[in-house]
């Protein structure tokens, strides 16, 4: 098993990937439970409309309208919660990925086995793109048929685009907690990096509209690749799929890099 690192790695995140799945499914179930409740009460649009335009822009999608399906999930779920989320297990995992081996002493178990430095590292940036895919999976599957269950109806078409831009938005995240942990062996730089650069990025993005300053710099917020498009009504944006995806790859070349060039503590 050794000498296939991703299968590895999944293997013992097993337990935990449980525990993700199965949190998931409740979150979801949670707001479409409430659903029901929501859709016929007006108060909450015009509470929306009575919000700071600061709050809108920070957790609220532009145009979402609180009493639809679509404009409820982006409101309540995808616009905070999901990216929170998967953010959390992405760069959870991207810091361990090495970082966290050579913090358990396991390292040098993974490089006596005949593989190389590089090959660890992309079967450890491979096993974090399934384990990620397989949460936003999960994720998509339980709107569409919890929702059903509760008369929130979302299109599956939406769901779909909604889910490969929040995979999208995990992995560039995920792929910064590789990058620092596996160039510097210390796991807690690397959340503690990725995590700035979390609340940094979406305060870019939420505020970019309203600050003269910051204007310039919404853009390349990967909060703008996920949210900016509205991928749950209008579908996916390949260009804004295809910068996130593309930053994530550098990243793990940058990791590759990185893990190379240094001494691991065994």
């Amino acid at each position: 098993m050794l000498a296939d690192v991703w299968r590895k790695t999944l293997f013992d995140q097993r337990r935990a990937l449980v525990g993700w799945v199965g949190s998931i499914v409740l979150v979801v179930l949670l707001y479409a439970a409430i659903w029901p409740s929501l859709r016929d009460q007006p108060s909450m649009s015009d509470f929306l409309d009575q919000m700071p335009e600061a709050f809108r822009s920070l957790f609220a999608t532009a145009g979402a309208d609180m009493s639809t399906p679509t404009g409820y999930i982006q409101i309540e779920l995808m616009s905070f919660m999901a990216p929170a989320l998967l953010i959390i297990y992405a760069v959870g995992q991207g810091s361990s990925a090495v970082a966290g081996e050579e913090d358990r002493h396991s390292i040098d178990l993974l490089l006596g086995a005949p593989v190389s430095r590089t090959r660890v590292l992309l079967d450890k940036a491979l096993a974090l793109v399934i384990g990620t895919v397989l949460l936003v999976v999960v994720t998509g599957v339980a709107l569409v048929l919890e929702g059903a269950a509760f008369d929130l109806h979302l299109p599956v078409s939406g769901v779909v685009a909604a889910m490969a831009h929040l995979a999208a938005l995990a992995l560039v995240f995920g792929g910064v907690a590789l990058a620092v942990g596996a160039g510097t062996g210390h796991a807690g730089l690397a959340r503690g990096t990725a995590a700035g650069l979390v609340v940094v990025a979406y305060l870019v993005n939420g505020l970019g509209s309203m600050v003269d300053w910051l204007e310039p710099l919404q853009r390349y917020s990967p909060f703008y690749q996920y949210a900016a498009h509205d991928p749950l009504r209008t579908g996916i944006s390949y260009p804004a799929l295809g910068v996130a995806l593309a930053t994530f790859v550098l990243l793990v070349a940058v990791a590759v890099w990185g893990f190379r060039r240094r001494d691991v503590r065994g």
